[in-house]
């Protein structure tokens, strides 16, 4: 006979989003920072795929739509820890 195998444990989410977000471990602010990160990063691929033809333009747009998109990725990542410095500054 099998085994049932529990792949997670019941939450309780009667409050709503906040529930929802404690579960996922974003605040309010990490939601709006992933956001704007996925933002550039659609900007960022949307840059890739309209190069130009001219080698030499071709390079200097998909150099932009690279790095574009570096800093989506490093905003993705550490978003959360740049700017809690910002806005845990002491004085």
């Amino acid at each position: 006979m099998r085994k049932s195998i529990t792949l997670a444990k019941p939450i309780d989410m009667s409050t709503g989003f906040k529930d929802f977000f404690d579960t996922i471990g974003l605040t309010g602010g990490g939601l709006v920072i992933k956001g704007i990160a996925a933002v550039i990063a659609v900007i960022s691929v949307r840059m890739l795929l309209q190069l130009s033809t001219d080698p030499k333009g071709a390079l200097r747009k998909g150099s932009m739509a690279i790095g574009t998109l570096f800093v989506a990725v490093v905003l993705a990542l550490y978003g959360d820890t740049l700017f809690s410095t910002v806005t845990q500054a002491k004085g």
